[in-house]
């Protein structure tokens, strides 16, 4: 009998360095140091802060794993659940447009963690990573959109994506590899109700995820079973998170089709289906010569996910729940040329950014909803208070593969978060990324960042 979760179970089991191409590598890397950039802005953030000190409580209070926010360390475990949840705190660790699906502050975390208890190498992170990358977005693509329109993602076809990077660290073969994604799936959770609050709730998916995926590749290392067909099982996940799932999507283009490459930057500090509204605007602004005060309405043409998403924030009351808001995020490119994370914290609130947020309104597009997933098209009309009606439209946001960030943007990127959290300075930053554009050539994988004692 046919079995996609067996297939897919083999493939991050047998995954190896040299099997993946060069340029796929190149990407992992690129990968790497944009989530290590988000995981340290997450330094001293409310929710970050909670879930670490639930870490170090529950001890060890030292271990081979690092804490990257705390300079301390810990078990494997306890340390995933902490750089999990801080590098999804920012909204600027990455994305996969067709599962919408942020696979790093999910797989790396679980993965470095492993790697630094274990003394792996470089090469086995990278390896890792690509095999829960490719895990958890075919996971993703399978369950589809109605899925996403109440799960959380990264919270679910996250738990698998951690799974498959440590267990392809561990060693798992494909049976026990198969054992762990059961384990694993059985875990699945997060739903979307907590932005209607403003809740904490992000967070702690990303850290579940990660925590639970890497539990399930130990367990299964020791023998533990799972549900052989915990995807497609007539109990499995697409049957209770999903009406619309496609195995076939599990297995596609396995070894050939290399879905970490195709894995999105994010640019602005927010909800990515804000960007592609966001540049449209910055598009028309900049070739019209606009300014805020001249914008009078904006409607932006969007996906129905984005008002799935989106639509229950209407006036946020915090700063992450304002990074969930089209109106705001539009306000503040507007207004400053990009939606960044000084701008969300200093001026979501302000009279003019909640003047302009009111003048946004997202209106369901026949064309836009047909690309997407796979590809997040931008479109906004803008009405002048001149009377003019303007329009914008861009095919690939700013951070996706045909318009994606360098090396040198991605550094500076990481700068940024790390100024803006302070946590860690310009030299150690700087230190950190020399180091880690060399990831491939380390013999063992230590500390990103070193003690302040």
């Amino acid at each position: 009998m046919n079995c996609p979760t067996a297939e897919l179970a083999a493939f991050a089991a047998g995954l190896h360095f040299f099997d993946i191409p060069a340029p796929v590598i190149h990407k992992a890397e690129d990968l790497l140091v944009d989530w290590f950039g988000s995981a340290v802005a997450g330094y001293g953030a409310r929710p970050v802060e909670s879930i670490t000190r639930f870490a170090l409580a529950m001890g060890p209070q030292s271990g081979p794993s690092e804490l990257i926010v705390r300079r301390a360390s810990s078990s494997p475990y306890l340390a995933a659940l902490a750089n999990a949840a801080a590098s999804h705190m920012a909204e600027q660790d990455d994305v996969h447009n067709g599962s919408v699906f942020h696979p790093a502050t999910v797989v790396f975390p679980a993965a470095l963690a492993v790697a630094q208890a274990l003394g792996a190498s470089g090469q086995q992170l990278l390896t890792a990573a690509v095999a829960g990358y490719e895990v958890g977005i075919r996971v993703g693509e399978f369950l589809g959109r109605s899925h996403y329109k109440v799960f959380h993602t990264t919270g679910t076809a996250g738990t698998l994506a951690a799974a498959a990077a440590v267990g392809n660290l561990l060693g798992l073969d494909a049976q026990q590899m198969q054992h762990a994604f059961g384990s694993a799936g059985t875990q699945s959770a997060g739903l979307w109700e907590f932005l209607r609050t403003a809740a904490d709730s992000k967070q702690l998916h990303a850290a579940h995820a990660a925590g639970a995926g890497l539990m399930a590749a130990y367990l299964a290392k020791d023998g533990f079973t799972g549900a052989a067909q915990i995807l497609e099982g007539p109990q499995g996940m697409a049957a209770g998170m999903s009406s619309d799932a496609d195995p076939a999507r599990l297995t596609d283009g396995l070894g050939t089709r290399w879905a970490t490459s195709e894995t999105s930057f994010k640019y602005h500090a927010c909800c990515r289906h804000t960007h592609p509204a966001a540049d449209a605007l910055l598009q028309v602004m900049q070739a019209h010569g606009l300014r805020p005060a001249a914008i009078a309405h904006v409607v932006t043409h969007v996906h129905q996910s984005a008002i799935d998403v989106l639509g229950p924030v209407l006036k946020p009351t915090t700063v992450h729940q304002s990074k969930f808001s089209m109106g705001t995020t539009l306000a503040l490119a507007a207004r400053f040329g990009h939606a960044g994370l000084a701008e969300f914290e200093q001026h979501f609130l302000d009279e003019e950014t909640q003047a302009l947020r009111e003048r946004v309104e997202m209106v369901l597009d026949a064309e836009v909803d047909a690309a997407y997933p796979r590809r997040w098209i931008g479109k906004v009309t803008v009405s002048t208070m001149d009377g003019r009606v303007l329009h914008g439209r861009v095919d690939e946001p700013k951070g996706d593969p045909g318009n994606t960030l360098g090396r040198d943007e991605i550094a500076a990127k990481a700068l940024r978060l790390a100024a803006f959290s302070g946590g860690a300075t310009a030299a150690e930053m700087q230190a950190a990324l020399d180091a880690l554009w060399q990831v491939a050539n380390w013999p063992r994988v230590g500390n990103l960042l070193e003690d302040r004692a």
